[in-house]
């Protein structure tokens, strides 16, 4: 729990703090007590050397008046003498006289452990007078008592005062890192999608570092979060746009069919009906000849306009590398000066109509660019699958697109616009036979999607004019 609760920044900091402030009173703890055993050492060694001095007189004046009664008498009229205690004993080792205990702060003593650090060792005082032996001992055991009684006091402070340094520096510190909570709870906001949160300035360099940088962070996501709603709106636009515009190419295709076709297949029966009574006048003979092979070119033209408009409507399900070898060989009929190379595999699923009519479409306005502005002489075709893209190029031996205008064609717009609506990638490039090399790679579509697409609506037999 204590290392969890140490892995939150402002908990680190206030241990980080609160331990160097208590390696600071224990240093000068330290301190103190080497001097306050100096001072006691020195204090005690005055005291005994003023004993010394005192018990010389006393011990010169009885060996004069030759008189070691009169010496215990003075001892015993002085008492205890300052910081040593005092002893009399006759040549037998008898107990003759002890100096009485001192006074002060009587019944108290500094604990042992501490009385070991601090009090020094002395070594006693010994005097010997005509059979007596005086003995001083010196006692530094009230200075020790009163270095505790300091210690506590000055102690009691300063664990008070590391209290109280304690709880400002964590107060402090919450104030400081106070930012840090506001940054956290705006990047648990903007995770959810929410990058209308901005962050204040606090005076602090760092952090307001930090949240100049998240505040442009929040800026560029809310300005992508509105392109890419945008692009979505401009994306559903165009699908919606292109769907009205197969729609609008099948009706043209229909009224083509009911209306031309008609109209043409009934001039042929009139002028085929006048070719076979006109064998007599040569000139009516001519111009029903005449007829029937115009109708003819015309029954032909409706057939290629129908081809162009009705051609992605009958896709095979499943097939679309049938309908891409299938408008292959339709281009190559329309334009036989130039030779198309195709290499295409079968795709390994079954793809729903949309894809495959994304894909006939960039084949088919690839082919078309060719035709019309390539000036090529032969042209490549390669579609392949592998299990999660299918991959189709075209490439040609022709000019090459007409510097950056080429790429802003309708035609070419519409392309990028097909791929990217599937998620894909179109790329444009030089071939590497000098022409154009168009290449769309697009990822398959997913089971799903493909297991509940439509079928696609077959040809019907009265479609050809």
């Amino acid at each position: 729990m204590f290392f969890r609760v140490a892995n939150r920044l402002h908990d680190r900091i206030g241990l980080l703090v609160t331990g160097a402030a208590a390696l600071i009173l224990l240093l000068a703890g330290l301190w103190w007590g080497v001097t306050t055993r100096n001072a006691i050492e020195e204090e005690i060694t005055a005291a005994t050397r003023v004993a010394e001095q005192w018990m010389t007189v006393l011990v010169d004046e009885a060996k004069a008046r030759d008189d070691t009664a009169m010496l215990t008498d003075q001892l015993a009229a002085v008492g205890r003498v300052r910081a040593n205690s005092l002893e009399v004993r006759d040549s037998e080792g008898r107990l003759r006289y002890r100096s009485p205990g001192s006074t002060y702060k009587l019944g108290r003593d500094a604990p042992d452990w501490f009385a070991a650090l601090l009090m020094p060792a002395f070594e006693p005082t010994v005097l010997d007078v005509d059979g007596l032996r005086l003995t001083l001992i010196p006692d530094a055991s009230r200075a020790t008592l009163d270095a505790w009684d300091g210690l506590v006091q000055v102690g009691g402070w300063a664990l008070a005062l590391l209290v109280v340094l304690g709880l400002a520096v964590r107060h402090a510190i919450n104030r400081t890192l106070r930012p840090l909570v506001a940054l956290e709870t705006a990047l648990e906001q903007t995770a959810d999608g929410h990058f209308d949160l901005r962050l204040p300035s606090h005076g602090v360099a760092e952090l307001d570092r930090l949240a100049e940088r998240y505040n442009r962070m929040a800026d560029e996501l809310d300005s992508s979060l509105a392109r890419n709603a945008r692009l979505e709106q401009d994306q559903a636009f165009n699908q919606a746009l292109q769907a009205r515009l197969e729609e609008e190419r099948r009706q043209i295709a229909r009224e083509l069919h009911d209306e031309i076709g008609q109209s043409v297949t009934a001039v042929r029966a009139m002028a085929g009906a006048i070719l076979q009574r006109s064998d007599e006048q040569p000139g009516i003979h001519g111009s029903a000849q005449a007829i029937l092979a115009m109708t003819g070119q015309m029954q032909d033209g409706v057939r290629h306009i129908l081809a162009r408009l009705r051609r992605p409507e009958p896709l095979p399900r499943g097939r679309l590398a049938a309908a891409l070898v299938d408008y292959c060989d339709h281009w190559s009929g329309l334009y036989p000066d130039i030779v198309l190379e195709q290499d295409i595999d079968a795709e390994p699923v079954a793809l729903d109509e949309a894809f495959s009519l994304a894909v006939l479409r960039v084949l088919q306005e690839s082919l078309t660019n060719v035709a019309r502005h390539a000036n090529a002489s032969r042209v490549e075709v390669h579609a392949s699958c592998s299990d999660t893209h299918l991959r189709l190029s075209i490439s040609d031996d022709g000019q090459g697109f007409a510097g950056p205008a080429g790429a802003e064609r309708y035609g070419l717009t519409g392309m990028r616009e097909r791929v990217e609506a599937l998620d894909g990638r179109l790329g444009l490039e030089r071939s590497p036979r000098g022409g154009a090399l168009v290449t769309a790679l697009l990822p398959l579509p997913k089971a799903p999607a493909i297991a509940q697409r439509s079928p696609s609506p077959q040809p019907n037999e009265g479609d050809e004019a």
